[in-house]
């Protein structure tokens, strides 16, 4: 929910509260004060009764007053009173209406009376209602208005702050434009929104940084590698060395050879992670997938293991060189890490690709074998392949599962063909 949805909502279900709270106040104050108003009338009416006693008289009232005046002969009149709300037949409108009374206990005329003093409340509850509208209908107006304004003046105010959030997700470190800011008319605002276009080119020069050592880093290293590599190459084909001479520099040309691949991965991560790799075209993933069968062919048959194939015609948009790798790493995973005589099963349709392979090992670990430097003891590889092949799958928004059924290694990537 959003923060200028909620800060309404809030306030409307404190304001609705406030008001029914006031309203129901209000209300009981005009019920108590129409109380002790009849109550007041009803002891004028006992003064009347008393008055008309005294000349030797049973007080009625007059036919328009609607009230009523019930005698009651006793044995013995005490001193006491009571008030309560009651409901009783009005004789001049002829239909029941609540109303008040008063009891008490009189001498009249000589003789002990109970003498009961009833009041309608109908054309004063009708004041109340007709008083609570007047006041109601103007508060609710007002109410309204007031919501109105503030929502006008609120999003006004957030406008601003909708367009900075607009502007932090569109920057892109990778990209030249900079930051934008946005002009704010509320200090606090203002000083996010400096706050953000110094972060922001403080994190850009750190990046910039970061990726220009990255790969100086990486291609002055590949140099040296490669004159070494040259070097242990030349050796090992002259024949002056001893038999302990050339097995040790078959370790050096090993050791080189896996610290080159090593840092071609790590160069090739920075730049997913990056995302340097951004060119998107129409790839026919069938013709790929038959032209990385035929590269790796020669490493199938010297390992003498069967490829079961069942391709379909998909084509995808994404960048060639990501796709290239992603489809390198899974042939030379399920080669790499298959045995002998083993098979390797190779399917596509129209959502996925799905590579198979049968191996030495039983189930791996799915929550960390697409870590970085995670592999097992007897793998010569640099345990960077699974990860390089998770991140393309991250940077291009497929899904990729790893899961192990009937002997098989099975890796599923998920993708939107088009």
């Amino acid at each position: 929910m959003k923060l200028f949805t909620r800060y309404n909502r809030i306030l409307m279900i404190i304001s609705l509260f406030g008001l029914l709270l006031i309203g129901f106040l209000f209300y009981q104050m005009l019920v108590y004060y129409i109380d002790r108003q009849i109550d007041h009338d009803l002891v004028e009416e006992v003064m009347e009764v008393k008055e008309f006693s005294a000349k030797g008289n049973f007080y009625q009232p007059h036919e328009f007053e609607d009230l009523v005046v019930q005698y009651k002969k006793i044995k013995k009149a005490s001193p006491s009173s009571s008030y309560a709300d009651t409901l009783f037949y009005n004789p001049l409108k002829h239909r029941e209406e609540t109303a008040r009374y008063l009891k008490t206990e009189l001498e009249l005329v000589g003789q002990p009376y109970q003498v009961l003093v009833i009041a309608s409340k109908f054309e004063r509850q009708e004041q109340i209602r007709i008083i609570c509208l007047i006041i109601l209908i103007p508060v609710m107006l007002l109410f309204a208005l007031v919501l109105l304004v503030n929502r006008i003046l609120l999003r006004k105010i957030w406008t601003p702050f909708e367009q900075l959030l607009k502007n932090i997700t569109a920057f892109n470190i990778n990209h030249e434009r900079p930051y934008e800011p946005v002009e704010m008319p509320v200090a606090e605002f203002r000083q996010l929104n400096q706050v953000l276009v110094e972060l922001s080119g403080k994190v850009k020069s750190d990046y910039n940084e970061i990726k220009l050592f990255t790969e100086n880093a990486s291609h002055e290293m590949m140099t040296p590698l490669a004159v070494i590599n040259s070097k242990l190459d030349n050796m090992l084909q002259s024949n002056v060395l001893g038999k302990e001479d050339g097995e040790t520099l078959v370790e050096l040309y090993k050791a080189t050879s896996r610290l080159t691949k090593l840092n071609q991965s790590l160069l090739l991560l920075v730049k997913i992670d990056n995302n340097l790799l951004q060119d998107e075209e129409k790839i026919h993933l069938k013709s790929l997938i038959e032209e990385k069968q035929i590269y790796f062919q020669e490493l199938i048959t010297e390992r003498n293991i069967s490829v079961e194939t069942n391709v379909a015609d998909v084509s995808i948009f994404a960048s060639r060189q990501l796709l290239e790798i992603l489809i390198n790493n899974l042939f030379s995973n399920v080669i790499r890490h298959n045995y002998g005589g083993g098979k390797i099963e190779i399917s596509l349709g129209g959502r996925e690709i799905v590579f198979a392979n049968t191996g030495h090992n039983k189930a791996l670990d799915p929550e960390k074998i697409f870590d970085r430097f995670y592999k097992d003891n007897a793998s010569e590889g640099t345990g960077l392949g699974l990860a390089i092949l998770k991140q393309i799958c991250n940077r291009q928004h497929y899904q990729l599962d790893y899961s192990y059924h009937q002997d098989l290694h099975t890796f599923t990537i998920k993708f939107n063909a088009q």
